[in-house]
């Protein structure tokens, strides 16, 4: 009766360890490993990502400087890499039963963000938006922005069905004949992208390249080439950024990463945010 008792426990535990060789339980990794694949893809149900090692993130209270975030909201984050050598991808997915993405007085809207240092040193810049003089890099994706890239159109009548717009001067019929002027006049009557503010007007893609010492010296990066798509799943949210990779990152040198997370209807804004303390990124 022993012998048998032993055989069914050994094949039960047999019958584990092969469920989880062949993939089927995912056992997250303590850091983000990037694998090297033949393309880069923003698409985050590629099969590309289907045997990628998965880093399972915790989330923690942006609590150190104002506006401070005191009531947690999601929990983790988990992120896969790939690379071709030459460009750097992460797919980040995470729970968020509502999608906010209609801007809207007192709404909020869903984000992402990656952060690097600039530079691979012994010490590390503060995981809190870098330091003076230790920059990082952010790829920054906003799910607004991923609307408009989708197809919504960037006006009222989008956001606001039921809203009345008389007149926009750039709309003048006689404009229509006249593209060059039609052009003029929109930008003229747009003034944040006339005073070069990259944030209005239509976008090409959802995501921004910034660069920070600290908490309060969020700037755009004019050297970022990032970009990124994100879908929602069934319980939330998925998106890839892709952007180079990190200069001096190799097989033999890591570099770190860390990720944040914004739910638009928490209130999380700015530095209102869930986030994560540096991970080592590897190359394997």
């Amino acid at each position: 009766m022993r012998e048998v008792r032993y055989s069914v426990s050994v094949f039960i535990l047999s019958a584990l360890m092969l469920a989880v060789s062949c993939g089927k339980t995912e056992v997250p990794t303590p850091d983000v490993q990037a694998v090297a694949a033949e393309r880069i893809t923003l698409d985050a149900n590629d099969a590309v990502w289907t045997n990628v090692p998965v880093h399972a993130s915790r989330l923690i209270l942006q609590d150190l400087v104002e506006p401070r975030l005191m009531e947690a909201s999601t929990q983790e984050v988990r992120v896969k890499a790939i690379t071709n050598g030459g460009q750097i991808a992460f797919r980040l997915e995470w729970a968020d039963p509502s999608q906010n993405d209609l801007p809207s007085p007192k709404m909020f809207m869903d984000a992402a963000a990656v952060q690097l240092p600039i530079k691979i040193e012994a010490s590390a810049p503060a995981p809190q938006m870098g330091e003076m003089g230790k920059t990082v890099q952010i790829s920054y994706w906003r799910a607004d922005w991923q609307a408009i890239v989708d197809g919504r159109a960037d006006e009222i009548k989008a956001l606001h069905p039921n809203a009345s717009v008389d007149h926009y001067p750039f709309q003048a019929r006689p404009l229509d004949k006249d593209p060059e002027a039609k052009a003029r006049a929109e930008f003229r009557y747009s003034p944040a992208r006339a005073l070069g503010n990259s944030r209005s007007g239509p976008r090409e893609k959802p995501v921004e390249d910034l660069i920070a010492e600290g908490p309060g010296t969020l700037t755009p990066n004019p050297a970022g080439a990032s970009n990124g798509k994100g879908i929602r799943t069934a319980d939330g949210w998925a998106i890839v950024l892709t952007r180079p990779v990190p200069e001096g990152l190799s097989l033999t040198q890591p570099t770190q990463i860390a990720f944040a997370v914004w739910e638009g209807s928490h209130g999380e804004t700015g530095a209102r945010k869930m986030r994560t303390g540096w991970v080592n990124l590897l190359m394997k």
